[in-house]
């Protein structure tokens, strides 16, 4: 057998005491798969006096980086820690020392991608980071080596967990947002301030490195429009179950005409679609490529297992030496996707499901279609439940699912059907996906 991998580990929260977890107690199976020991040798802290549920001896935890990046043994680092700049800070100086990275850091990828990748070039390391999106779903090996045969033209996934976990709960248990995020936060899979799951910004950080992938294109995150979940309503779901969909939290690119759309938003997919039936914190990823065509990748998006899992073999293919390969053949951040552009998000085409409260009322329907005629956008359906005698004249609630549009004129005709005199509120709309 080989020499020995030194392993040092920068983190061991959730996901890092899983990864431990796999080093310590699966040695002997690791080391079979990888062709060489995995010995992990540091574990950097914030504080070493915390005790942890690891057969490791509690004088070995350090919070002193420089104890690994100084140790001749440790050719590999792995980090897991949660935030950006400490970790952008300890990944720099990983690689600036002559070690090999493994991160399972979406957000320091999406943001500092190219600043990290020069620097292994740099420095003629390599990084890893299978982790980074959908957790245990191996979606970076299927784009970098499976698929590696085809030009990608779209990408359509469900990447956040907690997100899925919410809307699946409405869906199936008719509950509210505020009532499924208190169960998600109960069960952990939301955290205290969830923020950045239900704004779409974590699902918009992992689309960035996805479409960094699969297109060689370097998008900033601020540039990827996207919507979260946090203002869906049941009265939504409920429609969206009327007309034969259920509301997912979806993240897209495309690629058409040398352009790459991309975006994160809320939309309403046919039941039966394989999306649709992901349920709870699963994670999907629906790739199409120009050879092989539909592929479907499904798996726990989070978690530390699955994510532990994802890590591990990211340690494994740099013990083999296929990460280091592929590192070097893919140059990721090297901007070799340039004759690749942003589509304007107002020229996606696409169909809309739009919901109006307007008043009960001879000629509010033809209002409101005068004014998607005017943005030449035609109807497919439309739903108004009958309101009760005593009720005539009150608000309804109408709901139209349109045919194919330019995003740009479809959201110019709402805009101006909230400024209609029998309309109530500002309308509601999602893209549809068929």
């Amino acid at each position: 057998m080989s020499e020995p991998l030194g392993i040092a580990l920068i983190g061991c929260g959730t996901v890092g005491t899983g990864v431990a977890r796999l080093l310590l107690e699966q040695a002997e199976r690791l080391a079979a798969r990888a062709g060489r020991p995995l010995v992990l040798r540091h574990i950097i802290v914030r504080n070493p006096h915390k005790e942890r549920p690891l057969p490791w001896p509690q004088e070995r935890y350090t919070s002193d980086l420089s104890v690994a990046l100084k140790d001749p043994e440790v050719q590999l680092a792995v980090e897991v820690v949660g935030g950006v700049e400490w970790a952008r800070e300890a990944d720099l100086k990983v690689l600036a020392a002559g070690k090999d990275l493994v991160t399972a850091n979406k957000a320091l990828l999406a943001l500092h991608g190219a600043e990290v990748f020069d620097a292994a070039r740099k420095h003629h390391r390599s990084v890893a980071f299978e982790a980074s999106v959908a957790g245990g779903v191996p979606i970076i090996a299927a784009l970098t080596q499976s698929l590696a045969a085809n030009q990608i033209r779209s990408i359509q996934g469900i990447l956040n967990g907690t997100c899925n976990f919410i809307l699946t709960s409405m869906y199936e248990q008719g509950v509210s947002y505020a009532a499924a995020l208190a169960e998600a936060q109960r069960l952990g899979y939301a955290e205290a301030d969830p923020t950045l799951d239900v704004d779409g910004t974590d699902a918009a950080h992992k689309l960035a490195i996805l479409a960094q992938i699969a297109f060689g294109f370097t998008v900033p995150v601020e540039s990827i429009e996207r919507r979260g979940i946090a203002q869906i309503e049941d009265v939504d779901i409920k429609y969206a179950r009327e007309l034969g969909y259920q509301i997912k939290l979806l993240a897209e690119s495309w690629l058409h005409d040398n352009q790459v759309a991309m975006h994160v938003s809320p939309v309403l997919l046919r039941l039966l679609a394989p999306l649709a039936l992901v349920r709870g914190a699963y994670n999907a990823v629906h790739v199409v490529g120009d050879a092989v065509g539909d592929t479907l990748y499904y798996g726990k998006g989070a978690g530390q297992m699955p994510t532990a899992s994802s890590v591990v073999a990211d340690i494994i293919d740099m013990a083999v030496g296929r990460a280091q390969r592929t590192f070097n053949t893919l140059r990721l951040w090297s901007n070799n996707g340039a004759h690749f552009q942003l589509r304007p998000p107002g020229t996606v085409r696409s169909r809309f499901y739009l919901r109006v409260l307007v008043e009960d009322q001879p000629g509010v329907l033809a209002d409101v279609a005068q004014v998607l005629a005017r943005h030449h956008i035609s109807i497919a359906s439309v739903i108004q439940h009958e309101v009760p005698d005593e009720h005539e004249g009150e608000r309804v609630q109408m709901v139209i699912l349109t045919h194919t549009a330019l995003t740009g004129q479809f959201r110019a005709a709402a805009s101006e059907i909230n400024q209609l005199r029998c309309v109530m509120a500002p309308s509601v709309f999602y893209p549809v996906a068929d």
